[in-house]
Order: C-alpha cells, then structure tokens, then sequence
C-alpha cells in the first residue's frame, strides 16, 4: 500500500454502524480506505490513511457517524514507518536482537498506539503487530532489540495508552531463548507456520 503520513482506525462493536462509518469517511475527505472490516468477537475494524488534514477530517467524519458503537479509536498524524507497515501489510521482522517487549491490549486500536509509541521512544524493531483475529479481539505487540531499548520501548508504549484497563500485560524478556525467537520469527499462531 502507498504509505502515508497519517493514518486513523476506528474500532466499532457493529458491523452495520462499521460499514455506514466508513462510508462517511471516504466521501468526507480523499483519503485511502486501506482495510475494513470484522475481526473477532463481532468488531468491525476501520484503517484509513493519507495527508494528516484529510487523515483527520475523516477520522472525525467517522466518529459523528458511530452512533454509540465506538470502542475505541486512534489518530496518528505522523505515523511510524514500521507501525504503517506492520498495520496496513501485516510486514513481520525477525526477533533478532538480545532482549523481547510485548505489549498486550484489549483493543486493537490502542495497540497501535502503544507500538507507535515504542518505536519512535526507542532504538527497537517491531517483530509483530497482531490485531482482533486469533486472539480475542485484543492487540499484541512484540518489539525486538537491546534490554535497555526495549524496557524503555514497552515504557513508552504502556504510558501512551495509559489505562490500566486497556493494557491487560507487558513484559520484557531481558534473554529471549534462541527457540522462543527463531519460533517468534514465524508467527505467534499455535497452528501457524
């Protein structure tokens, strides 16, 4: 996908409140409707990109039409390489460096959040951005790199969602184990590669 400045995802317990959102959006201001659609425990997940004015125009535009389904939602108007790459392509990085942060959430949209703050606090590496499917509806961030830069990164990011009741746990592995990693580095589904 062409990458963009800014990006907005709205994250909705409707489908047919979801798709009407969306609609709006796109007819709002010219931005690029990346994805949308359901993920697990029935939300309906909207990911949209472009210059940050237009970015924001639409994000708001969504908002007005959520109508009371909104569960959470996300603006970032200078959005990390790695977080619009991990968000809008699924990219994954190999766990290569020393130590291993993960950051779970209970919304998707608040996990972005989270991993854009840890790239930008931090010298790490985004392995995983993983979103709704396959793990409940949640958000789960594994970011990669040297001790200090990953508890400083998993700092950041737990600070910038900073509710106690979106973070359900973050941890930092100071040594991951040669297995833990080589197996990270092909996904974190049970019955994945």
């Amino acid at each position: 996908m062409t990458r963009q400045p800014a990006i907005a995802m709205l994250e909705l317990d409707s489908v047919a409140v979801g798709t009407r959102a969306a609609d709006a959006m796109v007819k709002r201001a010219p931005i690029e409707l990346f994805r949308f659609g359901t993920v697990e425990t029935g939300r309906f997940l909207i990911l949209v990109g472009g210059t940050v004015a237009s970015v924001e125009e639409a994000y708001f535009e969504g908002i007005r039409y959520s109508d009371g389904a909104l569960v959470d939602e996300l603006l970032l108007p200078e959005v990390h390489d790695q977080v619009f790459d991990s968000v809008t392509d699924g990219v994954r990085r190999a766990s290569d460096g020393d130590a291993l942060g993960v950051i779970e959430t209970r919304t998707m949209a608040s996990n972005v959040r989270a991993a854009d703050a840890s790239v930008k606090a931090a010298d790490v590496e985004i392995v995983e951005i993983r979103l709704g499917d396959g793990i409940g509806g949640r958000g789960l961030l594994h970011v990669t790199g040297k001790v200090a830069d990953i508890e400083a990164a998993i700092d950041a990011g737990v600070g910038a969602v900073a509710d106690g009741v979106v973070v359900t746990r973050s941890v930092v592995i100071a040594l991951q184990d040669a297995g833990v990693r080589e197996r990270l580095g092909r996904g974190t589904r049970f019955f994945g590669a």
